[in-house]
């Protein structure tokens, strides 16, 4: 359980002490007072104050954390803004987040899920410098009889150029975007000889296994690939390239996972796969058995699906206060205190229930249900 936990735990901390310093970094920028600066939430472990006031603490329910702004009673509404002008002195005006200006207010709620990017960013480019990455070309040396990859009409020494237009740069890519596609044919570009075809792929769904031995459906066309002439072509990237690869990485990852969220809303995607924080934690400890390097990798990931998913447009989320804002600035002033309320419900609903599924795969992922 431990070997699981701590890996859990170093991998939550990290993640979300970025996202909230996003916030933190913008908000101190503006001058907004800060008054908490938590990991976790619950009852405290440990804190101190910086000489800015600011209590900085670690609670004991590491699945999240936040930033208190001074005077913060709803951080998403100026709609009482008279009522707090008359309340707080006219230095304390200066330290309010409601009485910013909206671009501002903007920067300081964008900032979390922009400090995950970064993140994801950082850890990409240090990877593809210092350990290097690998462009090694993806050839077929075994087509499955009777298999979807023979009857779509792949045949052994094809090289695999693209899986449904995404580049297929590196053998690595291969199963990476069979596995992300959402659509029921995938589409192969093909180098054959000097031709280039386009082949159209029916994966077959299997029950299987992952890398890390979860239970998972796979999809499987019937093919073993090799590096081309046997030679591996793993190269360690100047700063330029680096952070070329590096953006692209997380820009493939952004909507790779938008894709597949939409698939799941429209039956297409396979929505047993989603997980929440037990099948995290258990992927942490199983990644971290492989080494720093897949641990640093999957932190990339999961700081990146945390950036996305606080974009998503749902009050309580970032994206819901980005979204109350531009309401604000298409109408001219913010919504009312009423219908801040009744978005409110409805996205504690919706947070609730996606709390209530992942929570539930979770469990029969461990053979509970």
């Amino acid at each position: 359980m431990l070997n699981y936990l701590i890996p859990f735990i170093i991998l939550i901390l990290i993640v979300v002490f970025i996202h909230e310093y996003g916030h933190y970094y913008f908000a101190k920028k503006y001058g907004v007072g800060v008054t908490d600066f938590s990991i976790g939430f619950g009852k405290e472990i440990f804190g101190w104050n910086d000489k800015s006031g600011t209590r900085w603490k670690i609670c004991w329910i590491p699945l999240g954390g936040y930033v208190k702004f001074f005077g913060d009673r709803n951080v998403f509404s100026q709609a009482d803004q008279e009522k707090i002008i008359e309340k707080y002195s006219e230095e304390d005006r200066e330290k309010l987040f409601v009485l910013k200006p909206l671009y501002q207010r903007v920067l300081i709620v964008f900032g979390g899920p922009l400090a995950n990017f970064l993140l994801a960013l950082l850890i990409f480019f240090s990877i593809y410098t210092f350990i290097g990455k690998d462009f090694t070309p993806a050839v077929i040396n075994e087509v499955q009889k009777d298999s979807p990859a023979m009857i779509g009409g792949l045949k052994n020494n094809d090289i695999i150029l693209e899986i449904d237009n995404n580049k297929v740069k590196s053998i690595l890519d291969v199963s990476k975007y069979i596995t992300m596609s959402t659509s029921e044919i995938i589409d192969f570009k093909v180098k054959r000889s000097y031709d280039e075809l386009l082949l159209k792929i029916k994966p077959d769904i299997v029950p299987g296994e992952d890398g890390l031995g979860n239970k998972i459906n796979k999809k499987m066309v019937g093919i073993k690939l090799g590096a081309y002439n046997n030679e591996i072509n793993h190269v360690k990237l100047g700063p330029a390239h680096a952070i070329y690869h590096a953006v692209n990485e997380v820009y493939y990852v952004s909507i790779s996972s938008l894709k597949y969220i939409g698939g799941m809303f429209v039956g297409k995607a396979d929505t047993s796969q989603l997980g929440g924080p037990i099948r995290i934690a258990k992927i942490s400890g199983q990644v971290a058995e492989f080494g720093v390097l897949a641990f640093i990798s999957m932190m990339a990931y999961i700081s990146i699906s945390l950036g996305l998913v606080n974009l998503f447009p749902i009050p309580m989320l970032d994206g819901g206060h980005l979204m109350f804002y531009a309401f604000e600035k298409i109408l001219g002033r913010p919504l009312s205190q009423k219908t801040q309320e009744g978005f409110f419900r409805i996205g504690l609903f919706l947070l609730l229930s996606l709390m209530f599924f992942t929570t539930f795969n979770d469990l029969k992922d461990l053979g509970l249900f």
